[in-house]
């Protein structure tokens, strides 16, 4: 069974491209505009990694990380945050809130693939 990665962010064009990449990769990829809408498909179903921008509308990147952190199923699940903001208090407050890993956009498509692999040792 293929692994299943949520990927969460406001640009079509990111989502798009790293559900592309991912899906080409075998993964079952499921995507969301925005942490609302997350966080609403966080609870409908279990992912087995996410990839959630941080700037986005409705819900802050931060705090949808939060809200899933704080579901039982969703403690030891990777969270990898992609983002432009690049200042160390932003990646600390990722790294507080729950995430795993704190890329900077944009992203090599090979290291995406490379860190999400890692995380689910497929």
């Amino acid at each position: 069974m293929a692994k299943s990665v949520l990927i969460v962010d406001d640009s079509a064009v990111i989502r798009n491209s790293l559900c592309f990449l991912l899906e080409t990769e075998g993964f079952d990829v499921q995507t969301a505009g925005n942490g609302v809408e997350g966080l609403e498909k966080v609870e409908a179903r279990q992912f087995d990694t996410i990839i959630a921008d941080i700037n986005m509308p409705r819900m802050h990147g931060y705090d949808l990380i939060k809200e899933i952190r704080k579901k039982e199923n969703y403690k030891d699940v990777p969270i990898i945050i992609i983002t432009t903001e690049e200042e160390a208090a932003d990646k600390k407050k990722g790294f507080e809130a729950g995430a795993n890993l704190f890329l900077i956009k944009p992203t090599e498509p090979k290291k995406m693939v490379k860190y999400v692999k890692m995380f689910l040792n497929k």
